[in-house]
C-alpha cells in the first residue's frame, strides 16, 4: 500500500480527448483563482481537489466530467513556482492603464495558467492554448474581457514561440494597441 493514496491518484495516466483537457485546464484556473483568493498553498489545493472532488471538473455546460488529474497537477503547481515571473511577462503585455493588478482576479488566473502553457509546455501548440483559454474565459467572463484574454496570450505567444507563430519580429507590442502601419 502507497504511503500518500493522494499522491498515487495524480500519477494515473493521463485521460485523452479534448472535453477532458478543456476540463482539466478550467479547473485549473479555478484553483489558481482559489489560490489567489485564500492563500493556500499550491499542495493543499491539489489534495483537496483530488480528495473531495475525485478529479472531477466540469465541462463548459457544467456537467461533471473526469480530467486529468496529472496535468491539473502540473498545472497548479507550476503557475504558484512561476507566478512572478509569470506577472512579469503578462504585465509586460498588458496597457499602462490597466495593469495586472487592476484586472479582475478570475482573468488574471486564466492569463496565468494560459501563460505558464505557452511557456512550459511546447507539446501544446501555441494556438490550442490560446484558444482553450479563451474558451475557458467564456466560463467566467464577457465580451471585451475574452477579446483581451486573447490579445494578451496571443501577444505573448508571439515571444515565447515566436517561430511557431510566425513572427519575425518578436512580437513587440502591447495587447490592447493597434499595429503601427
Amino acid at each position: 500500500m502507497a504511503a500518500n493514496p493522494d499522491k498515487d491518484d495524480e500519477r494515473e495516466p493521463p485521460a485523452l480527448g479534448r472535453r477532458v483537457l478543456s476540463s482539466t485546464r478550467l479547473a485549473a484556473v479555478q484553483a489558481i483563482y482559489q489560490l489567489d483568493m485564500t492563500g493556500e498553498s499550491a499542495e493543499t489545493v491539489v489534495a483537496e481537489f483530488i480528495r473531495h472532488r475525485g478529479g472531477v471538473g466540469l465541462d463548459e455546460d457544467g456537467e461533471e466530467i473526469k480530467t486529468d488529474k496529472v496535468l491539473f497537477a502540473e498545472l497548479v503547481r507550476g503557475v504558484a513556482r512561476a507566478q512572478d515571473e509569470l506577472d512579469r511577462m503578462l504585465a509586460e503585455q498588458l496597457v499602462a492603464d490597466w495593469p495586472l493588478g487592476r484586472i479582475e482576479k478570475v482573468m488574471a488566473a486564466v492569463l496565468r495558467v494560459g501563460a505558464y502553457e505557452l511557456m512550459h509546455r511546447p507539446d501544446v501548440p501555441a494556438r490550442v492554448v490560446i484558444n482553450e483559454y479563451v474558451d475557458v474565459a467564456h466560463a467566467f467572463l464577457e465580451g471585451r474581457e475574452i477579446g483581451m484574454v486573447n490579445g494578451v496570450l496571443d501577444r505573448l505567444a508571439r515571444i515565447l514561440r515566436a517561430a511557431e507563430m510566425g513572427e519575425v519580429d518578436g512580437g513587440k507590442g502591447k495587447a490592447g494597441t493597434e499595429p503601427a502601419g
